[in-house]
């Protein structure tokens, strides 16, 4: 049974944050809201969070996670830029964007993509996910949380407390969500690739 959290959303409540936090480390796979939609997390060494966020969603082994990082030096340990793709990472963070890049030795291997190496990373601009990856410490391994077969995520703390209620750790809820996804670029091969168009304007990397 998944505990429910109510925070506030320009102002988190710290022990609250702090609770979650807690929960993570010792396991927990949660759903809390960003600056696009609400997305499933846990753990970065969370091989067990990571099977449930992929029987949720009924995900395969391809699927690209998002570490959701706390600043761009917490980005920059999990992934290789070069200056000209640092610069235009740099000016689009924080914000509704993942970005596809190789992945560091720092990247567990079941994380990357099995033939490629890549790993999707993003900064949010949302207090209440800031807050909780400060004070984590660390990335945040995450996923959209889009149902299988429904064309859009879901965006009510309450519902996913209903419906999930049995396969979550707790629900962060700070009011209504998004319904629009990131965008994805991919610059695993040094050019931007709009993979998906989403939340963030896609424009600056065409």
């Amino acid at each position: 049974m998944a505990k429910y959290f109510d925070v506030h959303p320009e102002s988190p409540q710290p022990r609250t944050i702090s609770t979650v936090a807690a929960s993570l480390r010792s396991g927990a796979l949660i759903a809390y809201p960003t600056d696009s939609c609400f997305a499933l997390g846990c753990q970065l060494d969370n091989r067990d969070g990571l099977d449930r966020i992929r029987s949720i969603r009924r995900l395969d082994e391809r699927h690209h996670f998002t570490l959701m990082c706390e600043d761009f030096a917490q980005l920059g340990q999990l992934v290789q830029l070069d200056n000209n793709v640092f610069r235009a990472v740099k000016a689009a963070t924080p914000g509704s964007y993942t970005f596809i890049l190789p992945a560091t030795k720092e990247v567990p291997r079941r994380l990357m993509h099995p033939k490629k190496k890549t790993v999707g990373v993003r900064i949010p601009d949302h207090p209440v996910t800031r807050a909780l990856l400060a004070e984590l410490g660390e990335p945040l391994v995450s996923s959209t949380l889009l149902l299988p077969g429904e064309e859009e995520p879901l965006t009510q703390g309450w519902e996913i407390k209903e419906r999930l209620d049995h396969v979550l750790d707790a629900v962060l809820d700070s009011g209504d969500c998004g319904t629009v996804p990131t965008t994805v670029v991919d610059f695993s091969e040094g050019e931007p690739e709009i993979v998906r168009r989403g939340a963030g304007d896609p424009s600056r990397f065409e």
